[in-house]
């Protein structure tokens, strides 16, 4: 099959331009005025944003990207979390095709793991420090909430590790199926022992790429408003944004616009991570032929640590983008590596195979002139080296300990600055 042509491909048709070219007039200027907005701490709209995304040569964008994580964290500490990724099924019927991992029902690859294979590898991963099980399935059509429930019922009844499991499409595939409202699937899984949510399915958040990609998925505004619920539900959850398919650079600023937005809202996201397209051996490969460039991964990171000024945590993907890259973008906004990830299914299927060991993660992160420390799921730091208890250290804690200031927070501050 022929590929598609550029037109489907906005990312081929975009050149980044080069600092020679940054720096001549009209460019210059504009882009001294925003390295200097940025620098004082203010924010940026979504035309300045995307100003910078394509105007901006990388070594400028990685300048103010280090400049504001440096501000956020001015301890020379990266953080990571020992942890394993479980995948309890592949069976998924919303049929991404960007997605090698699933199988429909009837596939005779397709599993669904007994709580015995699941126990040994907890066991396995409480066994080696971990303090996380990153636990996500596909849209099975019969292994619902209430398998859910049991599942991480059982675990915490027998293991001291946090369950950090299920996404917002899944979360919103049980409402569905059980025709109930989302709400109350929340509810059971919190009663249940739920500890947080990964920001999975959220592709890009606009509803012209959704359409194309993955267009049996939850709606832009489903996925938003379920991690609205999950925050007044008193769990935190993470955000990610998965870039380099048919989306423009407008598209991409306004997924990030869309998430600042319910985090000036809510404070509920503890982190943002991002990765490009992996289009080997996807069901729709002939859709995404051409990987985006490691360069666009640093170019995105760094504008979303610019951009998302009210996210503590910005976290590498080595997963997909591979170690070297990872420790290269400690230097563009990161400061987290994410999770050693004992185990890995999804992407893996597409053909990376980027895990790695405590020991090289530590090395990596040293070696960028950074200190290494173990966090929770929660962003508390839980490494002896710390020297102090780890906060948060507790979905309950962490309910009460807001990621940064809402928008509204930091003009009151800024009216009180004023009046002193």
């Amino acid at each position: 099959m022929n590929p598609p042509p550029l037109a489907a491909q906005p990312h081929l048709e975009w050149k980044a331009p080069l600092a020679s070219a940054a720096h001549r007039d009209p460019q210059r200027s504009r882009l001294l005025e925003l390295e200097a907005q940025v620098a004082e701490g203010e924010r940026i709209t979504p035309a300045e944003a995307l100003y910078l995304h394509d105007h901006a040569d990388l070594l400028t964008l990685g300048r103010m990207a280090d400049g504001v994580r440096s501000r956020r964290h001015p301890d020379p500490t990266v953080t990571y979390i020992v942890d394993r990724n479980i995948n309890p099924t592949n069976v998924c019927i919303t049929d991404c095709g960007f997605c090698a991992f699933y199988r429909s029902p009837a596939d005779p690859e397709s599993y669904v793991l007994s709580r015995e294979e699941i126990f040994s590898k907890v066991e396995e991963t409480v066994n080696l420090g971990g303090q996380q099980l990153l636990m996500q399935g596909g849209h099975h059509p019969f292994v619902l909430s209430d398998w859910w429930v049991e599942l991480i019922q059982d675990i915490n009844a027998k293991f001291d590790i946090n369950c950090h499991a299920l996404s917002a499409p899944e979360i919103d595939h049980f409402a569905i199926v059980e025709k109930r409202p989302v709400e109350e699937v929340i509810a059971d899984l919190v009663e249940a022992g739920l500890g947080s949510v990964p920001g999975a399915g959220a592709e890009i958040l606009v509803e012209r790429v959704r359409a194309i990609i993955a267009p049996k998925k939850t709606s832009t505004d489903r996925w938003l408003d379920i991690h609205r619920k999950i925050h007044e539900a008193g769990l935190r959850s993470s955000a990610t944004m998965m870039f380099g398919n048919v989306e423009t650079a407008a598209e991409r600023v306004e997924h990030l616009e869309r998430l600042r937005d319910l985090q000036d809202e809510t404070g509920g996201f503890t982190a943002f991570a991002a990765w490009n397209t992996q289009p080997k051996g996807v069901p729709e490969e002939h859709k995404y032929p051409v990987a985006t460039t490691p360069a666009l991964y640093l170019r995105m990171q760094a504008l979303a640590r610019i951009f998302l000024d009210n996210f503590e945590n910005i976290q590498t993907s080595y997963v997909t983008q591979g170690m070297s890259l990872a420790q290269v973008s400690l230097r563009y906004g990161a400061n987290d590596f994410g999770g050693t990830m004992i185990e890995e299914n999804v992407v893996s299927a597409a053909g990376c195979f980027n895990l790695s060991s405590i020991q090289r993660v530590e090395h990596l992160i040293e070696n960028a002139g950074f200190q290494p420390r173990q966090r929770n799921s929660w962003y508390g730091i839980v490494d002896a080296r710390h020297g102090k208890p780890a906060f948060p250290a507790n979905r309950e804690e962490a309910a009460t300990h807001s990621a940064a200031p809402t928008a509204g927070q930091r003009a009151f501050q800024a009216l009180a600055d004023t009046h002193e």
